[in-house]
């Protein structure tokens, strides 16, 4: 029988426990189990808008299950990691985990949930029916090799980029962001403090953010990162926004180039990126820099209604 535990803030020996969980995801999924938002809000320990449901069975001395709610802009991000060694029993873990993660967002005034999952089957879509969740986005994985041939390197011509300057760019990254992400559910709205809770991160460092100025204003930018499998290093455009003053002149395929770039340059031999699969313009323009899919990610969505006294 699944035990469940409700989590508002999450200790040391808590957090190790349920980190080993998602290791043991990541290695069976190749990809980490979490966002870099729900990641971030589990980390820290229990930030507002933070709950996590620890799924565990007698017999077992680790976690089966974790799932996690954390508030984003206008609305709820929804993660459940099922163990590797357990998700033969998912049609009966599902369901008990995401009723109690429903219910915490019924608890905290309800709203608009996205529950993502990494390459859904017909459990994921039958749960989500269940639950009253619908399917919604559809992201894509998509990857190149590095370094760039000449041709592509070449394209870029004399555009120019710069490293980020921590304590001055700030201010206008955060204008940029908001405007080109302006009704984005995970990047949109950010503010100061979700700047600087990534700029905390290990992995930040600002030469890998590539920014073009037009008149000394920052028009766009491609902000990267890098990962280290064991086996090679991996370069992600983890952030890449044009403002939309400047849409039209080319500028999202030109920052993806200095972005690619610089991450050859740091190491790299393999570059990914995720993007909304409606997103035709971007698909094609990354396929035609030699990006191919490698994966696909949906959220099913849905409306999930205050709990009251009478329910």
């Amino acid at each position: 029988m699944l035990r469940l535990e409700i989590l508002r803030n999450v200790n040391d020996a808590e957090f190790a426990a349920v980190h080993e969980l998602l290791v043991a995801a990541e290695r069976a999924d190749g990809h980490r189990a979490l966002s870099d938002h729900l990641w971030l809000d589990l980390r820290q320990g229990g930030r507002e808008g933070f709950a996590a449901v620890v799924g565990t069975e007698a017999g077992h001395d680790h976690p089966v299950a974790y799932s996690q709610v954390s508030r984003g802009n206008d609305s709820w991000s929804i993660d459940v990691v099922v163990h590797p060694h357990h998700r033969y029993d998912m049609a009966a873990i599902g369901p008990e985990m995401m009723s109690a993660t429903l219910d915490i967002v019924r608890q905290e005034g309800g709203g608009h949930v996205h529950w993502w999952v990494f390459e859904p089957t017909s459990i994921h879509f039958d749960l989500a029916e269940r639950m009253g969740l619908q399917p919604g986005r559809e992201l894509m994985q998509m990857r190149r090799s590095l370094p760039l041939p000449e041709t592509i390197a070449a394209s870029a011509g004399s555009f120019h980029t710069r490293s980020f300057v921590p304590g001055a760019d700030e201010d206008a990254w955060l204008r940029v962001n908001n405007a080109a992400f302006a009704s984005h559910a995970e990047q949109g709205g950010w503010n100061a403090d979700t700047l600087k809770s990534r700029m905390m991160e290990p992995w930040f460092n600002p030469e890998g953010f590539r920014i073009h100025d037009v008149d000394g204003a920052m028009a766009g930018f491609c902000w990267t990162k890098m990962h280290d499998s064991g086996t090679h290093l991996m370069g992600e455009i983890y952030v890449i926004a044009v403002d939309p003053a400047f849409t039209g002149h080319g500028f999202g395929s030109l920052l993806t180039i200095a972005g690619l770039e610089s991450l050859a340059a740091h190491g790299a031999t393999e570059a990914m990126l995720y993007v909304d699969c409606n997103n035709t313009a971007a698909v094609a323009m990354y396929e035609k820099l030699g990006f191919t899919p490698r994966y696909r990610e949906r959220a099913f969505v849905g409306d999930i209604h205050e709990k009251t006294k009478a329910s």
